[in-house]
């Protein structure tokens, strides 16, 4: 097995009022490194939910003289609506199946028990039961105070860096910001200028790639009366309007290479000569600059003066990528979507479990910007409480999962048979075996899909195919017929 000790080890309760089938689980599942609890009757498993809060449970449908199997899936979905039910049903009995499903159950399995199915059906409840877990408790801190210096974020590297820029709270040294294109590089800035002692003072943000060379020069150090063409009265620049406060320079990497000089003797000389001037003129300001471009290499290629780079990159604060942050993009998502909703009195409350999958998996390339866009569209097309899969772009639909081959290797090349079977389970993975939501990624009616079911052997509820039991896996046949009674 494959999986990740986080998600196994998992707390079942297993519901079963067959001694032997009970004991018979329970020490297979304890095999694969599970922990278990069980009981014979529902009532006891109401008991044993409510006091020790079991992950999943796996239940028969016939329990005695009290209620049935699927009357406790209904019962504690009121006291835990997280908690996956897994309903055990006699061999090809998918009328009751379905039932169980409809009843609220996360999924069922055929007896007699294939423990290979079985663990591969919990270790899924599980993902999608602390993917719920987790979205809920981004809800419930719904307008609370989730960042640090405006920002938001609990991962290691954001921790890193706020570190950093606390410990920068009273030094006036010059920060070169660096990161990728999207990740906030502003909101550093911002934050090391309102943790600083010169937060009463202005916060002056030039992005050098946004403004014309010629203009450059007169925006940052201004110019006098008939400097130049239209220049019918004196301005200052924006390194004097910073006075007393800071100034940024954005994609610093852009700054045209023939008015460095100019920069350099005005960072060095704290003075600055306006254009058309004779005199020069004192400024206190704090410089920070940002980039998302490789300066030392443009330093080698001399795209970039190399006195001017050590005079910029004093300290240097890099700001992680969206994909190095792990789950502060559902953290991030939440806090975006509570927003628009306050916004737009639309009543999205969040991700479903099968979405926030998705964005999790999605590597970003275009960051917190790329995030932001594409929850914008999803709660956009919403059309319920929660932001589903269908509302994501594609490219994120599409994204596989971790680990899995995204291509065919040359040793064991794939048929288009092959190839749209896996296509096909990936996409009813995706959404939690829905197949009228999987017919519409697929760009299929739902007649299509199931001839292609039929046509490729996938026969399940929720985008499991029946796995072959691998050597030496137990299986319990009882005696008699396998139904459920």
């Amino acid at each position: 097995m494959s999986d990740t000790p986080s998600i196994r080890h998992g707390r079942v309760l297993i519901v079963e009022d067959d001694f032997d089938l009970r004991g018979f689980v329970a020490r297979g599942l304890e095999a694969l490194g599970y922990q278990t609890m069980s009981t014979e009757t529902a009532d006891e498993a109401l008991v044993l939910i409510a006091r020790d809060a079991p992950e999943v449970v796996i239940t028969d449908l016939r329990l005695g003289p009290s209620i049935d199997g699927l009357e406790l899936c209904k019962r504690a979905l009121e006291l835990s609506p997280h908690l996956p039910f897994i309903v055990m049903t006699g061999y090809g009995n998918m009328e009751t199946a379905i039932g169980a499903i409809r009843a609220g159950a996360y999924d069922f399995i055929n007896k007699p028990i294939d423990f290979v199915k079985l663990d591969l059906i919990l270790t899924r409840a599980l993902k999608h039961r602390r993917l719920l877990d987790e979205v809920s408790l981004l809800r419930e801190q719904d307008g609370a105070d989730r960042g640090t210096f405006g920002m938001i974020g609990e991962s290691p590297p954001m921790r890193r860096m706020f570190d950093m820029i606390h410990r920068l709270r009273e030094s006036d040294a010059t920060v070169l910001i660096s990161g990728e294109s999207g990740t906030g590089k502003e909101l550093v800035a911002r934050a090391l200028h309102s943790s600083n002692a010169r937060a009463s003072g202005p916060f002056v943000a030039i992005n050098c790639a946004a403004v014309p060379a010629p203009l450059l020069e007169s925006e940052l150090f201004g110019h006098v009366r008939g400097a130049f063409t239209d220049a019918r009265r004196a301005r200052d620049g924006l390194l004097t309007r910073a006075n007393g406060g800071t100034i940024l320079l954005d994609e610093i990497g852009e700054f045209p290479l023939e008015v460095q000089p100019k920069l350099l003797r005005a960072l060095q000389e704290r003075r600055v000569r306006p254009v058309g001037s004779n005199r020069e003129i004192p400024i206190d300001v704090r410089v920070l600059a940002a980039t998302n471009r490789d300066l030392e290499s443009m330093v080698e290629q001399q795209l970039f003066r190399e006195d001017l780079y050590y005079r910029i990159n004093v300290i240097e604060l890099r700001v992680p990528p969206l994909r190095a942050r792990g789950r502060d993009v559902l953290t991030l998502a939440q806090h975006m979507i509570d927003e628009m909703r306050a916004r737009e009195g639309k009543a999205v409350r969040g991700l479903s479990a099968a979405a926030a999958a998705c964005i999790v998996r999605y590597s970003w390339p275009g960051n917190v910007r790329e995030l932001e866009n594409a929850i914008e569209r999803a709660f956009a097309l919403a059309r319920y409480d929660e932001i589903d899969v269908m509302n994501l772009p594609t490219r994120m639909r599409t994204t596989p999962k971790a680990n899995e081959p995204t291509s065919p290797t040359p040793a064991e090349p794939w048929s288009l048979d092959a190839a749209e079977r896996r296509h096909i389970e990936e996409t009813l993975y995706m959404v939690a075996g829905n197949k009228t939501r999987a017919a519409e990624l697929l760009g299929i009616s739902r007649r299509a899909l199931y001839r292609k079911l039929e046509r490729f052997g996938i026969k399940t509820v929720g985008g499991l195919h029946v796995v072959t039991p691998a050597r030496g896996v137990p299986t319990y046949k009882p005696s008699g017929d396998a139904s459920d009674a």
